[in-house]
């Protein structure tokens, strides 16, 4: 059994597109049958200062902390910082990238997998010293990830793709319980206007791909030139065509957001 630990860049993920993420997800995929969840740190910023006289901001920091903690992550604190320079112009930092770095290599010596949730390129060296400690290490990011951190961690997913990690808003025209799944093109047909979605689900806390066939008829955007980029990530909706013999297709197909 793989020992797992789970380290979340919060504030990076927060403004890469990860906002509203699903903490217990990811509780899932650590305890995946193989592995157990041993260590699960998120580190993030306060702002000691506001949470002091803004009482509605510090119910809602303090709820969100709860939540994670009700997850099984221990909350690390990078309080803000506010620094004045000579034309009276104030800049505020809280970065909690060192303690991160030096908690994951001391802790490193007891697990076996690291879950890594972050886009920032700086973590490029960590991922590098983990894996020379004989830990496997798994990136997970949302938008604007460091190519050169894909590169180098032992695999590499896009958490918008991990079914329930971040919730798939459904389109205004359909019932909020339809099976609605985000995918990448594996393959397709331009001249004939069809091809193959890739997408994940969850099977007994395991990653299982899994493909689906559409149709350009069945897509909201204007052009097949979408389709040519097998990177691009696409939300559509599930449902048996009951003209293709009821097989599983998708329909209203859309580009995923880039916020």
């Amino acid at each position: 059994m793989l020992k797992t630990g789970i380290y979340v860049d919060a504030e990076n993920i927060k403004m890469s597109g990860g906002y509203g993420m699903r903490y217990d997800v990811l509780v899932d995929l650590a305890n995946d049958g193989n592995s157990t969840l041993l260590r699960a740190n998120c580190y993030l910023a306060e702002d000691r200062e506001r949470t002091q006289k803004d009482g509605e901001y510090r119910q809602k920091v303090y709820s969100y902390h709860n939540i994670l903690r009700q997850c099984g992550f221990k909350v690390i604190k990078k309080y803000v910082r506010r620094f004045q320079d000579e034309d009276g112009n104030i800049t505020t930092k809280a970065n909690a990238d060192m303690d991160l770095a030096i908690d994951a290599l001391l802790q490193a010596r007891n697990l076996d997998r690291i879950i890594l949730l972050t886009g920032d390129g700086d973590f490029i060296r960590l991922v590098i010293a983990l894996q020379n400690m004989g830990c496997r290490v798994e990136v997970i990011g949302f938008h604007n990830v460091s190519g050169a951190l894909r590169e180098v961690a032992d695999s590499y997913l896009s958490g918008y793709l991990i079914p329930g990690l971040l919730p798939i808003i459904p389109s205004q025209a359909h019932d909020s319980g339809e099976e609605w799944q985000r995918g990448t093109v594996a393959n397709f047909n331009m001249d004939r206007g069809f091809g193959f979605f890739r997408y994940y689900r969850l099977r007994e806390n395991r990653l299982s791909a899994e493909t689906i066939f559409f149709h350009l008829s069945k897509s909201t955007l204007g052009s097949d030139q979408y389709f040519l980029d097998f990177g691009r990530i696409f939300e559509f909706r599930i449902v048996q065509n009951p003209a293709n013999e009821n097989r599983s297709e998708a329909w209203d197909i859309r580009l995923l957001k880039e916020v």
